[in-house]
């Protein structure tokens, strides 16, 4: 009896654990699932991933959406002391949706790539427009190096623990492109499978703290 009881419990505990994972790192019901628009499937991966017949896209395991062409104004300051470039391949995949040049439902079918005609602007999603018109001038810079020495020569930055994450946490991840280590990008603060936090945030920014990991007061 005692041993029966110990194992229900050691089985409940490891469901609850499984659901807990899961509920933690979903895209279904948040604005990334577009399952349910009627453009094309009803599958909630498909218009990013496949299992066949992928794209080869740098920094996008099977890829299976059209890839954005813009090139882009970058975000400059007296402040800034970072070297910006064009976004590297982890924020291009971000920008093929939110830059309103390439519709939303243009992914592929069978390796072919529907002409979709769902843009950010064509359905009124003007707010989540990141890019549009080619600028990146308003937003957080994107696609510089972030090391020890720009920490120093900033002067407010966090020193980062490593070349691949901000802080010891490893909450707040950096990206290794060839020919340029230690990149920010759009994947650092936002985690595109989870919106636990709201707007797919890596952590909670109640009191700026998901910007106070980097920006020291």
């Amino acid at each position: 009896m005692r041993n029966s009881l110990l194992g229900c419990l050691v089985f409940a505990a490891l469901v609850t654990g499984a659901a807990s994972a899961m509920a933690a790192g979903t895209i279904t019901g948040t604005p990334h699932d577009l399952s349910g628009k009627g453009w094309g499937t009803t599958e909630l991966c498909k218009f990013c991933h496949t299992p066949h017949l992928a794209q080869s896209v740098a920094g996008a395991p099977l890829w299976n959406h059209d890839s954005t062409k813009q090139s882009y104004t970058l975000y400059t300051s007296s402040t800034f002391k970072g070297n910006s470039t064009q976004p590297g391949p982890q924020s291009k995949l971000c920008l093929s949706c939110h830059d309103g040049t390439v519709a939303i439902d243009s992914f592929a079918n069978a390796g072919i790539v529907q002409s979709g005609t769902h843009t950010m602007i064509s359905i009124g999603a003007t707010t989540n427009l990141i890019g549009g018109g080619g600028s990146l001038t308003s937003d957080h810079p994107i696609s510089f190096t972030y090391n020890g020495a720009l920490a120093t020569l900033d002067g407010h930055l966090a020193t980062p623990v490593s070349a691949n994450f901000v802080d010891a946490a490893n909450q707040i991840p950096l990206y290794n492109n060839p020919g340029r280590s230690s990149q920010l990008e759009c994947a650092s603060c936002h985690a595109v499978h989870d919106n636990t936090y709201g707007k797919f945030l890596r952590i909670a920014n109640t009191g700026s703290a998901l910007c106070l990991t980097c920006h020291q007061k």
